[in-house]
């Protein structure tokens, strides 16, 4: 599902032609990707690094456009039934994520997501704790989360607390927003 939608966002942002470079600096020779197929992680993160090259733009750029691509395209069409179960609102969104993930494992059985939890909820805002065994995807969260508050039509503040890259044990977020009001 990952590189399908990597692929789906460089080809529409950039067109073929970059998409075809991309995938020969990264030494990717598939063809096509096929969305419930398992791929190394490794293919994912080449694909990322010869798409910073090429696009001469910073990775966590990249992952963060990557992570509101994959809500707000990606997950809303191919997935958008289990979205719509995820809660009404951002909050409850948010904290659903890790029955989301249950959801996803019973479709695909192999997939080893990361595990969300959320602390010091309040309303309009809560602490994410993201752990996961790969590294380096906090941009990729915090662009996912940005497309989670545009799904929900809020505007969200996103600041990371603690990153697993520098040393803590897990990456952690504080989202703050304000939910619109309804008549």
């Amino acid at each position: 599902m990952v590189n399908k939608a990597v692929q789906d966002l460089l080809i529409s942002k950039h067109g073929m032609e970059v998409w075809l470079r991309i995938k020969a600096k990264a030494g990717v020779e598939d063809e096509i990707f096929i969305s419930n197929q398992a791929y190394p992680d490794d293919v994912t993160y080449r694909l990322v690094g010869a798409a910073s090259e090429v696009l001469a733009l910073p990775a966590a750029q990249i992952l963060h456009e990557f992570g509101r691509w994959w809500v707000l395209e990606t997950a809303r069409h191919g997935y958008g039934h289990l979205l719509k179960a995820g809660g009404r609102n951002l909050g409850e969104f948010l904290q659903n994520l890790p029955n989301f993930h249950t959801r996803i494992m019973m479709i695909f059985p192999a997939l080893q997501p990361p595990e969300f939890q959320c602390t010091d909820a309040a309303p309009g805002q809560v602490r994410l704790h993201y752990r996961s065994h790969r590294r380096g995807l906090s941009a990729f969260v915090i662009g996912l989360l940005h497309g989670l508050a545009e799904m929900f039509a809020v505007t969200a503040e996103i600041s990371q607390e603690q990153s697993l890259d520098a040393g803590a044990d897990h990456d952690v977020f504080l989202i703050t927003w304000k939910e619109t009001e309804t008549a």
